[in-house]
C-alpha cells in the first residue's frame, strides 16, 4: 500500500524513502537530499537537471546557502515578499547542498517554501527535502492519487482523504524561477508568480 498516514510519511521520508505530496503548484516528488539519485531513477530523468529544496520556512533553507550580508539581505528581502509561494530561488550553495541536486553546477541550488499546509506540515518534520515534480521525465505532471500510485508504486503518499489540491495548483503552473545573478535576480523561468 503506497497511500500512508502523515506520521508514517514523515517517518518514511527521514529514512530516505520517495514520498509525494501536494504543494501550491504542482504536486512534489521528494526525498532526503542525500538521496537524491533515487530521484532521477523513479522519474526515468537524466541526472543533469537540477532540483529543488523545498523547506516549510526560510530559516530551514538559509543553512544550505552562502553569500555576504548584502546578498542575504537581498534574498531576505524576496523571501519576505513572495514566500510562502511559488518562486524558487536559485541562489549560491553551501558545502551542507549534495551536488546530485544540481549536478550540471553544483555550486548553485533551487530553493522554495510552499503555501500549501500539508506541505509545510510534511516540510516542518521531515526538514528541506530534494523535490521536483511528480512526473516521468518529458511527459505531463500527476495530480490525481491513482495515477501517482499507479506510475510510481515505490512512492509513498498521502492518504487519498489527506490528497488535496489547492485552488492553485488547477492551472498546473509550475514555480517561478529566478536566478541571482551576484548584483540583480535574472528569471530562468516564468511559472505561477509573474515578475
Amino acid at each position: 500500500m503506497t497511500q500512508i498516514s502523515i506520521a508514517a510519511l514523515v517517518a518514511a521520508a527521514r529514512s530516505g524513502r520517495l514520498i509525494s505530496f501536494p504543494t501550491d503548484t504542482v504536486p512534489a516528488l521528494a526525498v532526503r537530499p542525500d538521496q537524491a539519485p533515487k530521484i532521477f531513477a523513479a522519474k526515468q530523468r537524466q541526472a543533469d537537471k537540477p532540483l529543488i529544496l523545498m523547506a516549510a520556512h526560510p530559516r530551514a533553507i538559509w543553512p544550505f546557502v552562502q553569500g555576504n550580508d548584502q546578498e542575504r539581505e537581498c534574498w531576505q528581502q524576496m523571501a519576505d515578499q513572495y514566500w510562502p509561494g511559488a518562486l524558487t530561488l536559485v541562489l549560491p550553495a553551501s558545502s551542507r547542498v549534495p551536488a546530485v541536486m544540481n549536478p550540471k553546477n553544483p555550486k548553485s541550488i533551487g530553493v522554495r517554501v510552499p503555501n500549501f499546509a500539508l506541505a509545510q506540515m510534511i516540510l516542518q518534520q521531515t526538514g528541506p527535502l530534494a523535490t521536483t515534480s511528480i512526473n516521468r521525465s518529458g511527459q505531463a505532471v500527476l495530480t490525481v492519487l491513482e495515477d501517482i500510485n499507479r506510475q510510481f508504486p515505490q512512492v509513498l503518499t498521502p492518504l487519498g482523504s489527506q490528497w488535496q489540491l489547492p485552488p492553485s495548483a488547477t492551472a498546473l503552473l509550475p514555480s517561478t524561477v529566478v536566478e541571482w545573478t551576484g548584483q540583480s535576480w535574472q528569471v530562468l523561468r516564468q511559472g505561477a508568480i509573474h515578475l
